[in-house]
């Protein structure tokens, strides 16, 4: 593939290997440091004049450093004239705040829109937006891939009695989702009503559907800190399901999040390498993690070669 350069943040280098691996490229050289005082400083280490060039930076860990990081990548890149600046973001950041749900409250997706176009980013390819809305804060194009081929994949290699199973929500905001999953496998669906009192923190929980002697599945777009999916789990136990896993694109963890699935009702949580899980899979003997690298490469191809990308909203690349 010519004049295509993919360079890699600090967040996730082993996802961009892979994501070259495939693409039968090398990893562009960068260096990122930080100066005493904690600015960050990145050297690009090639020409990219002409190129198409893809940064790939997740949102989790340090989030603010590295979205800075990234920030600070596609400048270097636009003004040492690259022809194209594609911004490959796994995780968005601040993907949650996304809405103004009370008095004074910031909408910073939107904000973070603005920085990534003000930086210079032409496109922007992310996983599973916590808001599929989020793409209207962008005046660049967005391709927003999802991970249900890949969950849909996972399902049939690895539980065997799926025919049996109900998949659930663990909140109404992620009905479509669930809906959508549901359908394809030709099974039942069901969603937990949470009531919230307090934000990371849930009072009480109804289970809207019937889990007694099904396998269920728990499908959300992140789990941050836990809580919630693990009372959901709690919550299906009680209500007489068989086995019960939970499927998450974006395994943030923070906290208590790992304790508290070693401790929980859970067979197994499946999560993308949207963001590094090495660290939480020593933690945590439960964890299970889906390779996304494939279908982040072939967007990236086909974005190269000015090819339709929306093939992989519902199939997983070979």
């Amino acid at each position: 593939m010519p004049n295509i350069k993919v360079f890699s943040g600090s967040s996730h280098n082993d996802l961009t290997k892979k994501l070259c691996d495939r693409l039968g490229l090398q990893s562009g050289k960068v260096v990122t440091k930080k100066f005493a005082n904690l600015e960050t400083c990145v050297e690009i280490g090639e020409s990219v004049r002409g190129e198409d060039v893809y940064i790939v930076q997740t949102g989790g860990g340090e989030v603010n450093d590295n979205l800075m990081e990234l920030l600070i990548m596609i400048n270097a890149c636009k003004i040492a004239s690259a022809e194209r600046v594609t911004a490959v973001i796994p995780c968005y950041p601040y993907a949650r705040q996304d809405k103004k749900d009370k008095s004074r409250a910031p909408i910073s997706a939107k904000l973070v829109a603005n920085m990534l176009s003000v930086a210079g980013a032409d496109h922007i390819i992310t996983m599973d937006l916590h808001a599929s809305q989020i793409q209207g804060f962008f005046d660049i194009p967005v391709d927003n891939l999802y991970a249900e081929p890949a969950v849909l994949k996972w399902i049939k290699e690895n539980i065997e009695e799926w025919k049996n199973a109900i998949i659930v929500s663990p909140d109404a905001g992620g009905a479509k989702r669930v809906t959508s999953i549901a359908d394809r496998l030709n099974v039942e669906f069901a969603l937990i009503h949470k009531e919230r009192k307090r934000a990371n923190e849930v009072d009480r929980m109804v289970l809207v559907g019937d889990a007694k002697d099904k396998v269920a599945i728990l499908v959300d777009d992140m789990a941050d800190t836990c809580g919630t999916i693990c009372l959901a789990a709690d919550k299906l136990a009680e209500a007489g399901a068989l086995r019960i896993y939970a499927i998450l694109t974006h395994g943030i963890f923070s906290g208590p999040a790992l304790q508290r699935i070693n401790n929980s009702n859970f067979e197994a949580v499946v999560v993308t390498n949207s963001m590094p899980q090495e660290e939480h899979m020593k933690i945590c003997p439960k964890l299970r993690v889906i390779d996304v690298s494939m279908m982040f490469a072939e967007a990236v191809r086909r974005t190269h070669n000015g090819e339709s990308v929306s093939y992989l909203f519902s199939n997983v690349p070979y």
